[in-house]
């Protein structure tokens, strides 16, 4: 094709291609019309079901593939509602009390709106000084908060599972594991350890590992004596002990495990100290938790998530590292290519040499933005709400003839009915389900001691005293209608 050829057939190309550039004013109206949308589903999400199977409606988005011709942003607003809106549990709604919860702040997501139209470069910092920078500090308040030394690093993660994983690999390197030795090398855990860290291994290379599960006591926390006794037998028998998993604050029942005593055996065993604090890290805001996460200070790693107990969207976890050297030898690389890149930046100073991630969203705005706009004040009191909400939940689901788990340390209560007669365990499964067909909340099962138990998790930001009332009434409600019918 000669020139005069080849630039009509590029002024062609840009011609059709400009439909992806809008005008000011088309974007104001993209904008506008999608931020009404917003304001809608927040407006209806108080009366809106938590939990809606609708399986068919979400199979609608099947009959809708991407395709040549332009679509209607009104009629795929509809499409999003009735597929993905009015479809499965909503994380955002008050009424869910299941699991950890994701947040939504309204302001996080303003944070991801910047994030994705200035569209910065958060993984080396000679591209984006200022999205490296802002993750960075907030990883350093992070570390400040744990109690961290100057020379800690970290990295802001898609959430805790990946959070894990570099800690794990991170701690792989740190200790010189190669192939000959995963067969002898033992981790420490409990049966209430976090199921990503297990993925995380087997991710790690490291499924060949011996895994001891360590006795808990009556609150399913880990026994430091139980510990101790293990690493020597395992020393004893020519075993080489290696990794020590906390946990501070476990999905099944919110227990902290004994953090300080743990941390002084694997450092006196030489042992690399993890702790996942995804769930229990950031109630270090309230002063009244810090006696009890006691400890956090002597990990060699540990993660936690804000979109958990800081009341973001899914997305990002954080991992730190007390030593940053080990997690910039964990994740390092070379590429010609990065070359310029990397020639004025600081060794180990982007998040790419942190971790797995080269092509890194932006996260830092979602949890920058918040925090600085709000101050730290309204989190910590939400967190003192949620711990307030459960012990009150703990207490008033105890009188009404419920036998209870644990008394909770952070925000999970465990609980079930024992019927006069027939197998609790059907019984409460049977409660679980006409609570989740009844929609107005959502709790979640667990098991403790082989035994099936209902759990509350109160973490959202929107969940209130009168949504604690309304799950008490529903479940005298279910309990009432299940024993009327006899129902196991």
């Amino acid at each position: 094709m000669d020139s005069p050829g080849l630039i009509g057939r590029i002024r062609e190309l840009q011609r059709a291609a400009a439909l992806l550039e809008p005008d000011r004013q088309t974007r104001r109206v993209l904008l506008e019309t999608v931020a009404t949308h917003a304001e809608t589903f927040l407006e209806r999400l108080p009366a809106a079901p938590v939990f809606e199977s609708h399986a068919a409606s979400a199979a609608e988005l099947a009959r809708h593939p991407p395709g040549e011709r332009p679509q209607a942003l009104d009629a795929l607003l509809q499409l999003f509602r009735r597929s993905v809106e009015d479809t499965g549990l909503k994380a955002s709604s008050a009424g869910h009390l299941a699991y950890i919860p994701g947040g939504g702040l309204y302001a996080s997501a303003l944070g991801d709106y910047l994030a994705a139209v200035t569209d910065e470069y958060a993984g080396v910092r000679f591209a984006g000084p200022g999205a490296v920078e802002m993750e960075n500090l907030l990883l350093r308040w992070m570390a400040d908060l744990t109690g961290y030394p100057a020379d800690a690093r970290g990295n802001l993660a898609s959430g805790g599972s990946i959070a894990n994983l570099i800690a794990v690999v991170t701690a792989r390197e740190a200790r010189e594991l190669r192939c000959t030795d995963i067969p002898r090398a033992v981790v420490y855990l409990t049966a209430r350890t976090h199921h990503s860290l297990e993925k995380a291994l087997r991710i790690a290379g490291l499924n060949e590992c011996v895994r001891r599960r360590v006795a808990t006591d009556a609150c399913h926390r880990m026994d430091p004596a139980a510990l101790q006794a293990v690493i020597e037998h395992d020393r004893a028998a020519g075993l080489r002990p290696w990794l020590v998993l906390a946990t501070a604050g476990s999905t099944d029942v919110g227990a902290i495990d004994p953090l300080e005593p743990i941390g002084r055996i694997a450092a006196a065993e030489g042992l690399w100290y993890h702790i996942d604090a995804a769930y229990g890290g950031f109630f270090l805001l309230c002063p009244e938790m810090r006696e009890c996460l006691r400890g956090l200070e002597l990990s060699d790693s540990l993660v936690m998530d804000p979109h958990k107990s800081l009341f973001l969207p899914y997305g990002i976890g954080a991992v730190l590292v007390r030593d940053g050297a080990m997690l910039a030898r964990a994740h390092a690389y070379q590429a010609d290519y990065m070359q310029d890149a990397v020639a004025g930046s600081p060794p180990a100073d982007s998040p790419a040499d942190l971790s797995p991630e080269l092509s890194k969203h932006f996260r830092g705005p979602r949890l920058w933005l918040p925090l600085l706009l709000y101050g730290v004040a309204p989190f910590r009191a939400c967190l003192q709400e949620k711990r307030l909400l459960t012990r009150y939940f703990h207490e008033r689901v105890r009188a009404l003839g419920f036998e209870v788990g644990p008394q909770p340390e952070l925000t999970v209560s465990t609980y079930r009915w024992v019927p006069e007669s027939g197998d609790p365990d059907a019984f409460n499964e049977a409660l679980v389900q006409a609570i989740h067909r009844d929609g107005r909340v959502f709790v979640s099962s667990t098991r403790l001691g082989g035994r099936y138990f209902l759990r509350l998790a109160v973490l959202g930001f929107r969940t209130h005293l009168e949504t604690i009332e309304l799950t008490l009434r529903v479940l005298a409600e279910k309990v009432a209608e299940l024993e009327s019918t006899g129902s196991r």
